[in-house]
């Protein structure tokens, strides 16, 4: 990177984090701090829920998946729509006229203190890890770039968020939001326009849909149900439709950014954006990954885009074995290129197919010479083609994009982490009367705990894989469980409190039961699972023990 970049970064950023500290203002009581006063427009809370999911995971991980899958991923989201639809009309309403400031809270009121408690305990496992995964994402970036320590990256993208998040609540998190989805957008439009630039200058637009249609990476949907298959539109339209439903309805970092709207119908427009734009937007992301793949059919590529342990294979007993992979690598790589400039498909498949195989040796050396079984290529794709390919400015765009995204992204779940740790535990069963002021100092506590967890988590996460499954897979272990208990909640009006409570228990062990024991079965699917066997069994026991608990009507005030 330049000098030119750098600037372009550290203006950047410096911005961000001013503007959040200024955004402050107003933010000097509990409800300020944690619902911005329930005074944000639709607009603004729309875009932040969306920049939550348009992470630096998004930016990073999905783009490194479409190279190597293609379009597939998109089925992910095909139940997104329908789901933010659904909690338009029920969850929505539900919360804004029962003045919560946690999903968590609801449940108290309609069962019991401990069904509340185990649902916002799970939450807050499953957020803090998902959090670890998104502030992952951009210390692979930046560890790669810098020549950093992992450690030391994660510090550094941390502290900033940590600070401005502390400060300035949910109102700072909220319009960073704002901003950095016009810099993701617009950075990642221009990276599409600067890959389709160097594609055109080999072949035509329509070979090179071609040539990414031969490898399958334009299939975009896949009609088979097969439990075993990851991305299918059945697993998207059910499994996703459940995870959706419980992500924007059971999840606190998505509960709070709608509680902050001024009014039901706000709210519910900030969640239609989502179920209007976000498809529109992961194709583009998905889009720029299978660009990236057609344009290194045509100009050089690293064997491996994950260098890190380049000079540690190379002082390794099989370093001429993986110097003979890169000659390998290379005359391969100039056969398909060829075989693409000339259009011939079953050459072309042929030697991709070889390319593919020269990669999955050479990363099969790299994990044997420095015993890491966890190193992966997918989460470098992208990063490599930005720090390598784009114009002087536009890296330094992208980086802070990357940069920003991670901060904004994690900010809010942060932000959302104290919020359920203060109310739902905190003041609900320890310091139940305290002044504001007391209640902010815990919070900002909270907050600081919470980012440094997070930073442990990170340590592990960037070696786990694809970043954007490692991040809902992590989710879909609670996902489904906690809106079985908010099923029971908002549409039985029969269940009992011990019905919800062992109903979330059961389904949170069948979820683990069914991922190590039935390894086949694709996460997506557990969110099924998990709300089904907690609506069965949560009724079971309601129906054959204790009579029907109706719990108090939503709008009933709020103990505080």
């Amino acid at each position: 990177m330049t000098l030119v970049d750098w600037g372009v970064v550290v203006a950047y950023l410096t911005w961000i984090v001013v503007d959040g500290l200024r955004r402050s203002k107003g933010t000097d009581k509990v409800d300020g701090y944690f619902l911005a006063n329930r005074s944000l427009p639709w607009w603004a809370v729309g875009l932040s829920v969306m920049a939550t999911q348009m992470s630096a995971v998004t930016i990073v991980g999905t783009t490194g998946q479409a190279y190597l899958t293609g379009l597939r991923f998109i089925q992910f989201y095909f139940g997104l729509p329908i789901a933010m639809i659904i909690l338009s009309l029920t969850v929505v309403p539900f919360f804004t006229r029962a003045r919560v400031y946690t999903a968590y809270e609801y449940l108290e009121r309609r069962f019991d203190a401990r069904t509340r408690s185990l649902a916002s305990s799970l939450f807050l496992i499953g957020r803090a890890m998902s959090l670890g995964v998104t502030l992952a994402a951009p210390a692979v970036v930046m560890s790669t770039i810098l020549g950093w320590t992992l450690p030391v990256t994660i510090l550094v993208i941390c502290v900033p968020m940590i600070v401005y998040t502390t400060i300035g609540g949910v109102q700072a998190v909220a319009w960073t939001d704002v901003k950095q989805m016009f810099i993701v957008v617009g950075g990642m439009s221009a990276a599409v326009a600067i890959l389709l630039y160097g594609i055109l200058q080999h072949v035509s637009l329509n070979q090179a849909l071609q040539l990414a249609g031969a490898t399958g990476r334009l299939r975009a949907v896949d009609f088979q149900f097969d439990l075993s298959q990851r991305y299918t539109f059945w697993s998207g339209m059910i499994g996703g439709l459940f995870l959706m439903l419980s992500y924007f309805g059971c999840d606190q970092s998505q509960v709070q950014r709608y509680l902050t709207a001024k009014s039901i119908d706000e709210a519910r427009q900030s969640l239609l954006m989502s179920a209007y734009v976000k498809i529109p937007l992961q194709l583009l992301i998905l889009g720029a990954g299978v660009l990236v793949f057609v344009f290194y059919l045509f100009h050089p590529s690293p064997m491996l885009f994950n260098r890190a342990y380049d000079a540690q294979v190379l002082a390794s007993p099989r370093a001429a074995e993986y110097a003979a992979l890169e000659r390998d690598f290379e005359a391969a790589a100039t056969a398909r290129r060829e075989a693409a400039t000339r259009n011939d498909r079953d050459a072309f498949l042929a030697t991709d197919a070889r390319v593919k195989d020269i990669r999955a040796k050479a990363a099969g050396i790299v994990r044997q010479a420095t015993g890491d079984e966890g190193y992966n290529d997918v989460n470098y794709v992208f990063p490599t083609f930005i720090t390598t390919r784009l114009p002087i400015g536009l890296v330094g765009l992208m980086i802070a994009a990357i940069f920003a995204a991670a901060m904004s992204a994690s900010g809010g779940e942060l932000n959302a982490l104290a919020t359920a740790t203060i109310i739902d535990f905190y003041r609900r069963h320890f310091v139940k009367e305290a002044s504001d002021s007391h209640y902010l100092t815990v919070s900002k506590l909270a907050t600081i705990f919470w980012g440094l967890f997070a930073c442990v988590v990170a340590m592990y996460a960037a070696n786990q894989g694809s970043l954007i499954e490692v991040v809902n897979r992590y989710g879909s272990f609670f996902y489904g469980s906690l809106l079985g208990v908010f099923i029971l909640a908002i549409l039985t009006s029969r269940a009992t409190a011990t019905g919800a409570f062992f109903g979330l228990i059961a389904g949170m062990v069948v979820v683990l039961t069914v991922a190590f024991v039935f390894p086949w079965i694709e996460f997506l699917w557990h969110n099924v699972i998990g709300a089904v066997v907690v609506v069965v069994v949560g009724l079971t026991i309601s129906f054959s023990g204790s009579q029907p608990h109706f719990g108090i009507h939503p709008s009933s005030e709020s103990s505080r």
